[in-house]
């Protein structure tokens, strides 16, 4: 088990959280912005989002939830959290298909962020608490690979 002062795999876990819900939180300023240029940004900033959700989910359901699933005894956690992975993928995949931001895309934005907060709150509250207990999971060691994996999924093309 980790100790607390040394970055683990949930902490790594969580910095994608705060970044992704700062872009949200960009993504909704937007929304109440005017200008020529308005759209064209929200598309982007959705777009990254979208790719930064899939990066993430990915590592989670290669390495995170694999290890979790050996080391926890009630697994009920990680099938609702596959769950709520395949509800937001299908998100994306509206979001990206899209060509333009307009009041249907700011609509699926808005509810994929509700989506995320919704899993980030399970995921900080419940599942990295009961990681991180565990004996029989290496978090610092798992973040290493997390990171990795991350890196070379961020180089692929979006």
């Amino acid at each position: 088990m980790a100790t607390r002062s040394e970055k683990d795999a949930c902490d790594l876990l969580d910095a994608d959280h705060r970044a992704v819900k700062k872009m949200f939180k960009e993504y909704e300023e937007l929304t109440s912005s005017r200008g020529r240029t308005v759209g064209q940004k929200k598309l982007d900033l959705a777009r990254q989002i979208c790719h930064e959700l899939t990066v993430h989910a990915q590592i989670e359901e290669e390495i995170f939830y694999p290890a979790c699933r050996a080391a926890f005894k009630d697994t009920d956690l990680l099938a609702e959290a596959e769950v709520e992975h395949q509800s937001a993928k299908d998100l994306i995949a509206q979001i990206e298909s899209m060509g333009e931001a307009d009041e249907m895309f700011d609509a699926k934005v808005k509810v994929l962020g509700e989506y995320i907060d919704h899993h980030v709150k399970e995921e900080r509250n419940e599942m990295f608490p009961k990681a991180r207990s565990s004996r029989k999971l290496d978090l610092v060691a798992m973040r290493d690979e997390l990171m990795a994996r991350k890196e070379e999924l961020m180089g692929e093309v979006a």
